[in-house]
């Protein structure tokens, strides 16, 4: 597999074909990374330098060469090891500027802080789509791909950079995966098992430390003056309370029920966090029974199941791990989320 070397204009700048290892590993809500492989050779020093950009010429997708980089020549090793991370990683290098309020739809939310901050070369934004969840956030100078990670986990809404080299441009599109779960009906099913014979390991995950259920707010204030507000429920053995201090949710630009519908967003956001998380971590054959990027893909919902353990879980994946070594191709997918998020928007 040729892997294409870009300046940081797109102009083309070689290509690579003799990497031994490349971990390509794409993420849903987040900024994808990617490791590289090779041998130390004058071309590959000359091409794998600091904000040049990888690509593998059949994806949506490219990589800057960021982050910690090493090469090693001797009597017992000689390799490159290039590391980097997707197209969306210029959004870490903008602040989200001033004090922002922000009321309306999900997708709607990432555009205007793209929008506000200090402008990437080359991109695009694509319009949103015509469906859209309901957002409210406060921000103030915070890194902007923080925020973007921070609203397409709140609102379950992927999002990339793609690429066009030949137009030398990249346009910014948020996408939602494909529910392909064994309980719908509208999608043809992906379901992985031993049964069905494309799921080699499973690694299962689940914390109810942080789990929640209700959660006082506390906004601006001191003693009996302070704000609280309240958001969800539950009662006897059901109920898990947790409180939030929102002290840094600035109200000043508000009126009395604008500041308590931002502190109850911020008390769903505690929520959404506070779930019981569960994870499911597999390697899967990508060519067995469904084939990857034709019948699943990322972000879409599939259905894993463990029967020994009774697991059956309908579950997103969120990540996945491209391993091409030796010639040969398989995938990691990291379906669900393994730690606990920060819903707090005004934090990094």
């Amino acid at each position: 597999m040729e892997l294409f070397i870009y300046d940081r204009q797109f102009n083309r700048l070689g290509t690579i074909d003799n990497h031994t290892e490349l971990l390509w590993t794409r993420k849903y809500y987040e900024c994808g990374e990617m490791e590289l492989h090779c041998p130390v050779t004058p071309a590959n020093m000359e091409l794998l330098k600091p904000g040049n950009i990888v690509t593998k010429g059949d994806r949506t997708e490219a990589a800057v060469i960021r982050g910690d980089q090493a090469a090693e020549e001797s009597n017992h090793h000689n390799g490159i090891i290039c590391r980097g991370y997707f197209l969306p990683v210029y959004f870490g290098d903008r602040l989200t500027g001033p004090m922002v309020n922000f009321s309306g739809g999900d997708e709607d939310a990432m555009r205007f802080m793209i929008n506000r901050a200090a402008p990437v070369p080359l991109l695009r934004i694509a319009p949103p789509s015509d469906v859209q969840e309901a957002i409210r956030f406060q921000a103030t100078y915070r890194k902007l791909l923080a925020i973007l990670t921070k609203i397409g986990r709140l609102a379950d809404l992927g999002f990339r950079v793609v690429p066009d080299f030949r137009e030398k441009t990249m346009t910014f599109e948020t996408y939602r995966g494909i529910d392909r779960s064994f309980t719908q009906r509208d999608n043809a099913r992906v379901i992985f098992s031993k049964s069905y014979g494309n799921l080699n390991s499973v690694k299962y995950e689940y914390s109810d430390l942080a789990f929640a259920t209700k959660i006082t707010v506390g906004g601006a204030g001191e003693g009996s003056e302070r704000v609280f507000v309240t958001v969800g429920g539950g009662e006897g053995f059901n109920l898990r309370e947790a409180f939030y201090d929102a002290k840094n949710i600035n109200g000043e630009d508000m009126s009395g029920a604008e500041y308590v519908a931002a502190l109850e967003a911020a008390g769903y956001g505690q929520l959404e966090k506070r779930k019981i998380m569960e994870s499911i971590e597999t390697e899967i054959v990508p060519s067995v029974n469904f084939i990857y990027g034709r019948d699943y893909d990322l972000g879409d919902i599939v259905t894993v199941e463990k029967t020994e353990w009774g697991i059956r879980q309908d579950i997103r994946i969120t990540e996945i791990c491209e391993v091409y070594e030796d010639g040969g191709m398989y995938i990691v997918p990291t379906l669900g989320h393994s730690l606990p998020v920060s819903d707090n928007f005004d934090e990094d």
